[in-house]
């Protein structure tokens, strides 16, 4: 096996006037950030995040070596959150893929950027979201339908740089010829339902920068709510280089950054739109989650009563004291 062609492209939507998301397309490693956290900061965070991954060269070493350039990233991001006003607080999701010389693809995982896989006419995400909905959604407290409105899907419980030391996901799939993998971020996952980004995907099977392209028109068709970030890549038959075509990855970064005045989806700057309040992603740790959860019934109807009974209390205790008042004018 060997990686077939590559593409990449990132947008700001119609909703951002800047692009927090940062991406790697240097084969034989894919990835995504997905910075959050005031002003800039989001994108200084997905910016730190992806250095470990720009700067050395990558050949292999699987889970393990995932697992250490994301936990670098993680030292990087926090550092700067704690040394610097600016970015307090700040973070980001990484999603990052090592297409392997036997045939096999790693994955390190944190946050809610996700990776899908194409095989087939079958689109299967293969990451598990780190959010509030997702562990709703596997404790079957929520449908999949009802976690795509939730109003709380924003809530993410893993990011980058929130703590010293973080809990990264790593996984191995193998990987088989005419397979396609997309990362993306959620500013794509979250506008695009499952079954649009299967079709988009089959039907430019053959041209993955025209596939891209339509992945990005369609979240911004949809509301373009977030900036929106793909990567994808294709596993092909044969033995040989890593580098898929003649393109280096700092043409593919160029293709993927640049700004087409045909692309009539996206807002520029020049078009003096006002934009809406922004809402960032929230990270509630996962130990938290307990108490963002709903109570079982039995347990709702019970503090449902005690806040009954607490009001009632309020309510004689508010007569009393008129009947009081009432009394000592009468007194005097």
């Amino acid at each position: 096996m060997k990686i077939g062609a590559v593409a990449a492209k990132t947008d700001p939507g119609r909703k951002r006037r800047g692009n927090e998301d940062a991406f790697v397309c240097r084969p034989p490693l894919f990835a995504i950030a997905d910075g959050m956290g005031g002003a800039q900061a989001g994108e200084v965070a997905s910016a730190l995040a992806v250095e470990p991954l720009n700067e050395t060269r990558v050949d292999g070493g699987g889970e393990r070596r995932l697992a250490e350039l994301i936990q670098e990233a993680n030292r990087r991001v926090h550092d700067r959150a704690s040394t610097d006003a600016a970015t307090s607080g700040m973070g980001t999701t990484i999603t990052v893929a090592l297409v392997e010389p036997d045939g096999h693809i790693a994955f390190g995982h944190v946050g809610d950027s996700r990776a899908y896989r194409l095989r087939g006419d079958v689109l299967e995400q293969v990451t598990n979201d780190h959010s509030l909905v997702a562990e709703l959604v596997r404790r079957g407290e929520l449908s999949p339908a009802e976690a795509e409105v939730h109003p709380q899907r924003s809530v993410i419980t893993r990011a980058l740089g929130t703590d010293p030391d973080i809990d990264v996901d790593t996984f191995t799939v193998d990987a088989q010829a005419g397979d396609i993998y997309l990362i993306c971020s959620d500013g794509l996952s979250d506008m695009v339902d499952h079954g649009t980004l299967e079709s988009i995907l089959r039907d430019n099977r053959s041209n993955l920068d025209d596939a891209a392209k339509a992945l990005v028109q369609a979240a911004n068709r949809a509301g373009g709510e977030d900036n929106i970030t793909a990567v994808l890549f294709e596993i092909a038959e044969g033995e040989g280089s890593q580098e898929p075509d003649e393109r280096t990855a700092e043409q593919i970064t160029m293709e993927a950054q640049s700004v087409h005045v045909d692309d009539e989806d996206t807002l520029h700057p020049e078009d003096n739109v006002q934009l809406p309040p922004r809402e960032d992603t929230m990270v509630v740790p996962a130990s938290e989650i307990a108490a963002a959860m709903p109570p079982p019934e039995g347990e709702e109807y019970e503090a449902g009563a005690a806040h009954k009974a607490l009001a009632l209390l309020v309510i004689l205790a508010l007569l009393a004291l008129i009947v009081v008042l009432i009394w000592w004018g009468l007194a005097r």
